[in-house]
């Protein structure tokens, strides 16, 4: 634009030296509109978005910068209380290792100590086997001599009942002898005139007096044994052996007629 301004000083330093002849070229040229006032309007526009703009990035800046210094507050809290429960966690492991230690050196004081007792219960059992032995092999000997005793008691007994006066009678009456058996602890009781046929012809039982009761082990001829059972039962109530005579003879009476 100073290029297009030259003439115009050249001609204003010469002004003095040159009459004007007519019009002035400038006068001649066509009127400029540059638009000053619109571009003040559009600059003052842009000046106020523009300052627009800026308090806008300076309100979200201070915005950003607020929601960061709360981010970085909220860490911090999160940070100490993580801190805080790791410190828990801390305790709170130390404290379970101890439990821990605790309870395996009481498992070894319970575990030896079950050992121990298991120990003394092998020793006892072994003490009790051996007394339960003892006191078998004691009771097997006691039980032999009770035996012993109750048999020769038993004999004792038998041969008092049978050296009672009375037997004699019962012997003739019932027509009855009595013998060995072959054992120490047996009788034989022979009868005679029970065969309404046969007078001689005889019938007998074998008393056992190996226990307090009576019992009879064999008998010719053979009987009932229900019968048997009845008059045994008989005798034993009344301990009287004149029961147990008569009772027999009865039944070997009847088993001759049938």
């Amino acid at each position: 634009m100073a290029t297009a301004f030259e003439p115009s000083f050249s001609a204003s330093g010469n002004r003095q030296t040159m009459a004007p002849v007519g019009p002035s070229v400038a006068d001649t040229l066509p009127s400029i509109n540059f638009g000053f006032d619109d571009l003040r309007d559009r600059m003052a526009k842009f000046t106020a978005k523009f300052d627009a703009f800026i308090e806008q990035g300076r309100k979200r800046v201070l915005e950003e910068r607020n929601q960061f210094r709360m981010n970085v507050a909220e860490l911090h809290e999160d940070q100490r209380m993580k801190k805080k429960d790791i410190e828990i966690v801390q305790v709170k492991t130390t404290t379970y290792q101890q439990t821990l230690e605790k309870e395996d050196a009481e498992t070894r004081e319970m575990e030896a100590a079950i050992s121990s007792l298991s120990a003394q219960r092998d020793g006892h059992l072994a003490t009790r086997e051996g007394l339960k032995q003892q006191i078998a092999q004691t009771q097997v000997e006691i039980e032999a001599r009770l035996a012993a005793q109750r048999a020769h008691t038993a004999q004792q007994e038998a041969q008092q009942r049978f050296n009672v006066p009375e037997l004699d009678f019962w012997i003739t009456n019932l027509c009855l002898r009595i013998e060995g058996a072959g054992q120490d602890d047996r009788l034989k009781f022979v009868y005679t005139h029970v065969d309404e046929k046969n007078w001689e012809r005889e019938a007998w039982f074998e008393l056992s007096t190996r226990s307090r009761d009576y019992d009879v082990k064999h008998c010719r001829p053979k009987l009932e044994r229900e019968g048997v059972e009845r008059v045994l039962e008989r005798v034993n109530e009344s301990r009287e052996l004149v029961v147990l005579l008569k009772g027999m003879r009865e039944l070997f009476v009847e088993a001759m007629k049938s």
